[in-house]
C-alpha cells in the first residue's frame, strides 16, 4: 500500500527518455548510503526498458549477499527511504522458491520509486533481469505488454487492484521470458 503521501492511482504513460538519467542518481544514492553492501545495482521493471509505456515509478534492484533488515533498513532511513511495511513487500516467490527481499518507498515528496533489495544469487533479481532483457529484445511482446498494462490502468486505475489482476498476467510473460532465455542461451549478468 502506499504511504499517504504516494498516489493510490495507477497511470500508465508513454516511455520517457530521461528514466534511465533518474535511475542513474537513485543508484548513486544507494551505492553511497549501503556502500560494500552493494553487489550491483540494476534498473528493473517497465521503466527500464525503451518503448515500453510504464507507471512513472522508477525501479530499482540493489543485489546484495545477503539481506539484513537491522542494517538495512537504518542505512536507507538515514537518506530518507521508508521501509514498505506489507508481507509481500518481505517475501516473494520465485521459480517455486521464496525468497527474502526488502522494498523501500522513497522520501516523502521524492522522485516516485521503488528500491528492491534482493540478493544476487536468489532466483528473484534474475527473475526482474530476465523480465528486462526479453522485453528488450522482443518488440511483439513489448508493445503488447504495453497496451495491456495501458487497458488495464484504464480499466482498474487502483494500485492494489492493478497489483492483483497484472501478477497472473506477468507469470504468463514470464513463461514466454524463460523460452526464451532457453532458446536464446541468455543468462543473468554477474553484478557489477
Amino acid at each position: 500500500m502506499p504511504f499517504p503521501d504516494e498516489r493510490g492511482q495507477v497511470a500508465v504513460v508513454e516511455y520517457r527518455p530521461q528514466w534511465p538519467m533518474e535511475f542513474e542518481l537513485l543508484a548513486g544514492m544507494l551505492r553511497d548510503a549501503l556502500g560494500d553492501l552493494v553487489l550491483g545495482v540494476d534498473h528493473v521493471g517497465s521503466t527500464s526498458v525503451p518503448g515500453l509505456p510504464a507507471k512513472d515509478c522508477i525501479d530499482v534492484q540493489v543485489r546484495m549477499t545477503s539481506i539484513d533488515e537491522a542494517r538495512d533498513v537504518p542505512l536507507l532511513a538515514v537518506i530518507g527511504f521508508r521501509c514498505r511495511p506489507e508481507p509481500w513487500n518481505r517475501v516473494e516467490v520465485s521459480g517455486g522458491q521464496r525468497c527474502h527481499k526488502l522494498v523501500f518507498a522513497p522520501p516523502a515528496g521524492a522522485r516516485s520509486c521503488n528500491v528492491h533489495l534482493r540478493e544476487d544469487a536468489g532466483p528473484n533479481a534474475r527473475f526482474a533481469l530476465l523480465f528486462r532483457a526479453y522485453l528488450r529484445a522482443d518488440e511483439d511482446a513489448r508493445r503488447a505488454w504495453g497496451a495491456f498494462k495501458q487497458r488495464l490502468a484504464l480499466s482498474v486505475p487502483d494500485l492494489s487492484d492493478y497489483g492483483q489482476i497484472k501478477a497472473p498476467a506477468t507469470e504468463v510473460l514470464m513463461a514466454a521470458a524463460e523460452r526464451w532465455a532457453a532458446d536464446t542461451g541468455w543468462s543473468a549478468p554477474a553484478a557489477a
